[in-house]
């Protein structure tokens, strides 16, 4: 039972994830925490392998869309994302060497207060006017932040990376949505390869990490496929459910924790 609701669960996260640019790390890793009964850390390792077999799966379908990566400040965002999913593991280890849960209720209290402020992004973005950042270095520092962030959550990026591409580089929905998914496929190679190159990778079972993966493949294949069909606004409606639902969900996690 265990084995099919991980499935079911990454299957759909990966599919929204594929049609949002959110990745689906943002949806599996606060339901897995509230009913899997996971350590945190087995918990941000299946979630970041799922959302790395998403993401490259995703970035193989985008070929000849209409829909493009933007070749410069994309590639440059990944890069520092990439220097950050580094940085967010090193920190999410040292946290977690703190002991006791710790590491949980800072999960829990970022990602709350990152949604709630996408959230109100979202609500006000119409009046908001955006910047159009082409500086390489603010480029990369912005990526680092955001590969940071990713890594040391556990989630892919979701959707703070979609907040911060409208504001800093006025991309549309589905452009956004695509960077995105670009970033967070650097962010979680660099995250998985640290956690592998330094011996931390925490207990799991196969079967479990195994239809997590597939899940994903199949999710980031059937979000790219809808996401071809449904309009920028479709994707907006969807996102801003999505950040309702990630917001409950980490709330109640964090309620949780004190129990």
């Amino acid at each position: 039972m265990e084995i099919v609701f991980s499935f079911l669960i990454c299957l759909l996260a990966t599919t929204i994830g594929g049609i949002s640019g959110v990745g689906g790390g943002v949806i599996i890793k606060p339901v897995l925490d509230a009913v899997s009964g996971m350590p945190v850390a087995t918990v941000s390792f299946l979630s970041g392998c799922t959302v790395l077999a998403m993401t490259v799966t995703s970035m193989l379908r985008s070929r000849g869309g209409e829909v493009k990566v933007e070749p410069r400040r994309g590639t440059l965002l990944a890069i520092g994302a990439a220097a950050g999913g580094i940085v967010g593991k090193e920190l999410f280890e040292l946290v977690r060497a703190a002991g006791g849960i710790s590491v949980s209720i800072a999960q829990q209290v970022m990602m709350i207060a990152l949604t709630l402020g996408v959230l109100i992004y979202t609500l006000n973005r119409s009046r908001i006017v955006t910047r159009d950042v082409k500086n390489p270095a603010a480029c990369v520092v912005i990526g680092l932040v955001l590969g940071l962030l990713s890594a040391f959550l556990g989630i892919g990026g979701g959707p703070i990376n979609l907040a911060v591409l409208y504001y800093f580089f006025s991309m549309d929905t589905k452009t956004a949505a695509l960077n995105s998914l670009y970033i967070i496929l650097f962010s979680q190679s660099a995250s998985f390869l640290s956690t592998v190159l330094r011996g931390t990778v925490p207990e799991f079972q196969w079967p479990v990490l195994i239809v997590m993966v597939i899940g994903g493949i199949l999710g980031g294949t059937l979000g790219r496929g809808i996401s071809k069909k449904l309009s920028n606004s479709g994707v907006d409606r969807l996102f801003f459910w999505l950040l309702l639902a990630i917001t409950a969900i980490s709330c109640y996690n964090l309620a949780n924790c004190f129990i």
